[in-house]
Order: structure tokens, then C-alpha cells, then sequence
């Protein structure tokens, strides 16, 4: 595959079970958005860790990002992603965003469980409104039945919105630990269809 995939953890940060690092672990093209030492909550600072991680790439990129990692990419392309060329959307060096694979994004307007920082935090620290346009690179947005962080119909409202492809899941929690995963090997597929879509396979 010709792209580098970045990895967009959620809040939690690196969690050594979590699919998304055993996913990184397996791809040797792969680099993770480090998690933040201080500002942790702060929606700016996350996105100009993405930014920043991007500077350090070239050429195109897919993005794999969970949890508020999805929130994340929909706010850096929002501020930074428009401003790529016919390449598609760019990033801080001679990188550009390729597409993304957005798994079970939070709602900011569901009533969280007390042990996640609750939408109301989020909102005072930038999260919201949440940009809800097209995303400026193709997308697989995927959707649980039974997450406790948003309804599937949240999710396909947000997938609609972004343009794009939606995928449910079924029954997967929130696809973190806690719900069973751990190593996720549909993840690798789903890249690589993702690359598919973008022509770089």
C-alpha cells in the first residue's frame, strides 16, 4: 500500500490492548498521534497534534481514527483540510489526507456514562458544534447497535453528513476494550479498502 496511516486514538490515549495500537504494531507504514501530556480535552491542542504529525509525513495518508479520535479528524479537516489541492486534502508538510476510517464516533448530544468526561466539558473546551459537512476526502464511517456513547442513528446522521460510507457494525459496544476488542482484524481490511477507494492500491 503506498500510503502512511496515522492512527487517531480517542481521549484514553495509547491503551497497549486496544485494536488501533495492535493495528499499528502490524503495519509497518504505520505512526500514531501521541497523546497529550497536558490540554488533553482541549479540541485546538488535539488538532494540532494531527497537524503536527502530519508535518512529519509525506505523500498521501489514510487516517484511522476512534472514539473522539473521529471528532478530531472532522474538526482538523475543517480548519485545515480544505486547503489541499486535486491530490486531495492537505496536511502541514508534503503530506495529504487520502481518506479515513471514522469508528463508532461519540455523539456530543447523548447522556454519556459518569466514567467519560461529559459532552458539556467537551463543549467548553471546543468540541462543539461539531463540523458536519462533507469531509474533503472519502470516508467509511462505522456504527454499533449497542454503543453507549451514541445511537446508530447518530452515527448514520453524522456518516450522511460527512459524505460518507457507512458500515454497522452490530452489536460491538463502543469497539474499545471493555466491549472485546482488543485485535480487530476487519480493521487491516478496512484500510486497505479505504486505499482502495482513494486509488492507491
Amino acid at each position: 500500500m503506498k500510503a502512511t496511516v496515522l492512527i487517531v486514538p480517542g481521549l484514553r490515549g495509547h491503551v497497549p490492548e486496544h485494536w488501533q495500537t495492535l493495528l499499528a504494531e502490524r503495519l509497518p507504514n504505520a505512526r500514531t498521534v501521541p497523546p497529550l501530556e497536558v490540554d488533553g480535552l482541549n479540541c485546538a491542542a488535539r488538532v494540532a497534534a494531527i497537524e503536527a504529525e502530519l508535518a512529519q509525513i509525506s505523500g498521501p495518508v489514510i487516517l484511522v481514527a476512534h472514539s473522539a479520535g473521529v471528532l478530531m479528524v472532522a474538526h482538523w479537516a475543517a480548519r485545515h483540510g480544505r486547503r489541499g489541492g486535486a491530490d486531495g486534502a492537505a496536511g502541514a508538510g508534503g503530506s495529504y489526507v487520502a481518506g479515513a476510517l471514522l469508528v463508532t464516533p461519540p455523539d456530543l448530544n447523548a447522556a454519556w456514562p459518569s466514567n467519560y468526561p461529559q459532552p458539556e466539558v467537551l463543549r467548553a473546551q471546543g468540541w462543539d458544534p461539531l463540523p458536519a459537512g462533507p469531509l474533503p476526502f472519502p470516508s467509511i464511517v462505522c456504527a454499533s447497535d449497542n454503543d453507549h456513547l451514541a445511537s446508530a442513528e447518530a452515527v448514520r446522521d453524522l456518516a450522511r453528513g460527512w459524505g460518507g460510507a457507512l458500515l454497522e457494525l452490530g452489536e460491538v459496544g463502543h469497539m474499545n476494550p471493555a466491549s472485546g476488542y482488543g485485535s480487530w482484524p476487519l480493521a487491516e481490511e478496512l484500510v486497505v479498502e479505504m486505499a482502495r477507494m482513494a486509488g492507491l492500491t
